[in-house]
């Protein structure tokens, strides 16, 4: 016990801090929805894996194909998910920018012979391994905007910088600077880079997802809300440009409108998934007695199973579902706000409205509420990189919670 205590003591003061609790609620479910999603997961490939019949992927008849593909990737996100809690998240700061400029390079890298295109979508990046190199987007946005926004309180504070009055250019650039335009130029210059690049695959859904988490980390930053009424606006006016001029997304729309007037063809999967939730009622037809997912609904193991997941459990296995990740959303929250520093407290809000945006806008799809845009249900859809990501995601806020007994700063 002696040496332990004087082990303990040698220990520097970072290492100290690294090695304090972690926050065992948000731990807990965390695993619980891994664990959920594997099952449910199990449930829905089962048949398009025996099958073989999704393309692109061949499963050599193994009905578990799918099931122990995620598996092994699920172990290995929580081996990484554990050894980033023991990091002292404080580093994220200095890899933020190596992170973000890798980023954009893997993003440039999909339009080269790299790059694999698919339903006329260039998305995937294929290194030995295929994945999504906006998967990585999204957390280096939320890493570099952090890290920046955490010292804004000290810019402030610092004095104002002196403008020539006796110009025009003088008088504009002291004009931007008061009303805080100039402080937000960075952001939105990163913002545009990113953006357009996922734009030319196109990638409309990885656009909303780090629009709404940059825009959180922004928000609880202190920056004007005024700032976000305008920027609503021009992302609004964007999006309806997009949506207008691009053909598949113009489909989509009309398609989510009135899924029987194109039923062979776009309106097949959402009327699908709509038989599949209301044959579903209270509860269910039981775990792995779906008819749906016997090639009836398409990415029934991807976007759409949720669909699967309600029909096998009903509403009430559905609700509880969505409880779970309700509990993680908030508990995410609550470490949020009693984070150590700023830096840990953005870091998480960003993380934490990512996640919640994924889990409402592919729910709302499912269900109707939404017009399709293609993204995963978090620990539920197959994918292995997307699922390493997001438990590694998860590892950052285990890792910000260490630190919560630790006294305060700025």
């Amino acid at each position: 016990m002696a040496f332990r205590r004087k082990a303990r003591r040698d220990l520097t003061t970072e290492q100290q801090l690294a090695r304090g609790p972690m926050d065992l609620i948000f731990l807990a479910l965390v695993l619980l929805l891994t664990a959920v999603g594997l099952i449910v997961l199990l449930s829905a490939s089962f048949a398009v894996a025996m099958y073989n019949q999704y393309p692109g992927v061949d499963s050599g008849g193994d009905p578990y194909y799918y099931f122990i593909r995620q598996a092994g990737f699920a172990v290995a996100g929580v081996v990484i998910m554990y050894l980033i809690t023991r990091v002292n998240y404080q580093w994220l700061r200095l890899l933020s920018v190596p992170i973000l400029i890798g980023a954009v390079v893997l993003l440039l890298m999909i339009f080269t012979p790299l790059g694999r295109e698919s339903n006329g979508a260039r998305r995937w990046l294929w290194l030995g391994f295929s994945f999504q190199p906006s998967e990585i987007a999204k957390i280096a946005v939320i890493m570099f905007f952090s890290a920046r926004l955490s010292k804004r309180n000290d810019e402030l504070r610092a004095p104002p910088k002196k403008w020539s009055r006796r110009t025009i250019t003088g008088r504009i650039g002291a004009f931007l600077d008061r009303i805080g335009f100039l402080e937000l130029v960075p952001y939105g210059a990163i913002l545009v880079v990113v953006l357009f690049l996922l734009y030319l695959e196109p990638h409309m859904s990885a656009m909303i997802l780090i629009i709404v988490a940059a825009g959180s980390v922004l928000l609880v930053s202190g920056v004007s809300l005024g700032w976000f009424a305008g920027a609503g606006a021009l992302v609004g006016g964007g999006l309806w440009f997009i949506i207008t001029q691009t053909g598949y997304m113009t489909k989509r729309i009309q398609v989510w409108l009135d899924p029987t007037s194109d039923l062979q063809n776009g309106g097949y999967q959402p009327w699908q998934s709509r038989i599949a939730i209301g044959s579903g009622g209270l509860l269910g037809k039981g775990l792995g007695n779906s008819i749906q997912k016997y090639l009836f609904l398409p990415e029934m193991q991807n976007d759409y199973i949720f669909a699967i997941a309600c029909e096998e459990l009903g509403l009430i296995g559905a609700c509880v579902i969505i409880a779970l990740f309700v509990l993680l959303i908030v508990r995410g929250y609550w470490l949020a706000i009693h984070a150590r520093d700023r830096f840990g407290t953005l870091l998480i809000v960003g993380i934490t409205t990512l996640l919640a945006a994924q889990v409402f806008f592919n729910i709302g799809v499912v269900t109707g509420v939404i017009p399709p845009t293609g993204i995963s249900l978090p620990f539920f859809s197959y994918g292995g990189t997307a699922l390493v990501i997001q438990l590694a995601e998860m590892g950052v806020v285990l890792s910000v919670s260490r630190q919560i007994t630790a006294p305060k700063v700025e």
